[in-house]
């Protein structure tokens, strides 16, 4: 082949790794990252379950909404067995992962699920440290009620990485991760491993090196044909977990339909009984 020909093709090759390393470096946002915001006005009513609004305002551009979901058939003024904080996806907001809620409210515990700034009504700065601080925050208010032995935390997808360094700093009940990654670096590494993704990402969330610091139970669940986290991506964790923990393969699940699998309510439903 003419020297010529390769060398125009190699030339093509740099410039269109260099225009895609920009694009990534810059347009990460509008890629990981596919929020909901609707109207402070608006009125949730996530079929029919009870439920309150919580709004926390910093300041003028930021602020944080809770919605917390009270435990089925409680009466208001009654005592629930614990809280699960829930930390969602990457998408839409608190009324989509609303559908999770019953499986913790059936089984006696509140739910509270704190929507990240641009989702949903909260607003403010996005960013991996901002995203621990509202964490944090969250779990103060949850103290302010009860023990850290009635605290679950769980996290879905992107959410694990929210959940699992939360329970690297705070003690808690349980970490249940579902979907989780091992960095958001290997993730993405996983898929285009030509690029430096240390360097190029504002986010790592970095699941791998919070585990081993959590002394609560940790129960993951991971599907087997999950393609948006391989099931390979996860089960790196695998190594990092304790005596008690728990990795579950759930069998022909992808990366939104773990609850359809009744091994994945049977284990659930065994962990929350605990």
């Amino acid at each position: 082949m003419n020297k010529k020909i390769v060398w125009r093709w190699v030339k093509i090759a740099l410039l269109l790794y260099g225009v895609l390393g920009i694009a990534a470096y810059y347009g990460q946002n509008h890629f990981f990252f596919h929020p909901v915001a609707v109207a402070q006005s608006k009125v949730y009513d996530f079929g029919g379950q009870p439920h309150m609004e919580l709004n926390l305002p910093y300041d003028k551009e930021t602020n944080l909404n809770i919605v917390e979901f009270r435990a089925v058939d409680r009466p208001a003024d009654s005592v629930a067995k614990g809280v699960v904080l829930f930390f969602h996806g990457n998408s839409h907001n608190v009324e989509w992962c609303s559908r999770s809620v019953p499986d913790f409210t059936q089984k006696g515990y509140e739910v509270w699920i704190l929507d990240y700034p641009g989702f949903g009504k909260s607003t403010g700065v996005f960013s991996e440290q901002k995203l621990y601080d509202d964490a944090l925050v969250f779990y103060k208010l949850a103290r302010s009620r009860w023990s850290p032995s009635q605290i679950i935390l769980c996290g879905v997808s992107f959410g694990t990485g929210i959940a699992a360094e939360l329970a690297d700093i705070r003690d808690c009940r349980r970490l249940i991760l579902e979907s989780p990654y091992y960095s958001l670096e290997s993730l993405c590494a996983h898929y285009l491993p030509v690029y430096p993704w240390g360097r190029l990402l504002h986010y790592h969330f970095p699941i791998y090196s919070h585990l081993p610091a959590v002394t609560a139970p940790i129960t993951i669940f991971q599907g087997s044909r999950d393609r948006t986290i391989p099931y390979s991506n996860a089960e790196r964790l695998k190594p990092l977990l304790k005596n008690g923990d728990e990795f579950i393969t759930v069998g022909g699940a992808a990366h939104d339909d773990l609850r359809a699998f009744p091994i994945f309510k049977e284990k659930l439903d065994s962990v929350l009984a605990l």
